[in-house]
């Protein structure tokens, strides 16, 4: 995440800019997130509040020790000081660095926007960070798990992707949520956990609210605003988190959902065998 372009390389064709769809595809991030906040008429303070949630629940995950069963160790070597020119080191990352103990109201209305060429209430404190990650899972037919002696986790049960006006994209879970409950013939009560993808508070506030969803349900160990968003993980490290909070809650039906760049959203439906 930390190495990835900002932008596409190659600018698209003029002929492919004409269409305002295609065009709002251009949009940057940061972008769509104010649009959401702006047609929506998500304040700051909401987004703010939604952020300071995010930070509490994972403060709370992390010191508890809830996150060690979905977390591999890693033994590395980094360079030391602040602008990473001093002597190498060896380290083992075991725990995420993003959550940022005792986040307050406070401390984040001090943070100036990080997007005042779109707009004023997206912030670095209020938005993913940006995150280096990686996350692994194994799927495979039940009885070539069985044959290998492998741990049944869940079952995966299907999933589905919808389509949104690219430019407020981070709204994709709203609309693929209930075309997945739809097509199993399931209520937003039905569903013991959500985890939707926090890219932005903007998206993650419209998505609940507009599912009316029970907000001690969705990210119970916070999201991406506390933990990071690293593209192509996120995904996955939804399912690995949401596994091991169903081991540890006893619960049995799980969605995890995100929005996705160029107007898409996706959700997972899962059910908890462990």
């Amino acid at each position: 995440m930390s190495k990835g372009p900002d932008r596409t390389p190659q600018p698209f064709h003029p002929e492919i800019m004409k269409e305002p769809d295609a065009a709002d595809c251009m949009q940057p991030m940061g972008q769509t997130s104010e649009n959401v906040g702006d047609d929506f008429g998500i304040s700051r303070e909401t987004q703010d509040r939604y952020s300071v949630e995010s930070f509490r629940r994972a403060e709370v995950a992390q010191k508890a020790g809830w996150f060690e069963d979905e977390i591999v160790p890693i033994r590395t070597t980094v360079k030391g000081g602040k602008d990473g020119k001093g002597p190498e080191r060896e380290v083992v990352i075991s725990k995420d660095e993003g959550p940022r103990y005792g986040t307050t109201m406070e401390s984040l209305s001090k943070i100036r926007p990080a997007f005042p060429q779109f707009g004023n209430k997206t912030t670095g404190g209020n938005a993913s960070q940006i995150t280096d990650g990686a996350a692994a899972v194994v799927l495979m037919k039940r009885s070539k798990a069985i044959e290998l002696g492998q741990p049944i986790l869940a079952k995966f049960v299907g999933a589905t992707v919808a389509g949104v006006p690219p430019r407020i994209m981070g709204i994709g879970p709203s609309i693929a949520i209930p075309k997945l409950l739809s097509m199993y013939n399931l209520r937003n009560e039905d569903i013991d956990i959500f985890e939707i993808n926090e890219a932005f508070a903007s998206m993650a506030v419209y998505c609940i609210d507009k599912l009316g969803l029970d907000h001690e349900k969705v990210n119970p160990r916070g999201g991406a605003i506390a933990l990071g968003h690293p593209l192509g993980c996120t995904g996955t490290r939804q399912v690995c988190t949401i596994l091991s909070e169903a081991r540890r809650t006893k619960k049995k039906v799980l969605v995890t959902s995100m929005c996705i760049g160029t107007g898409q959203g996706m959700a997972g439906l899962f059910i908890n065998e462990q």
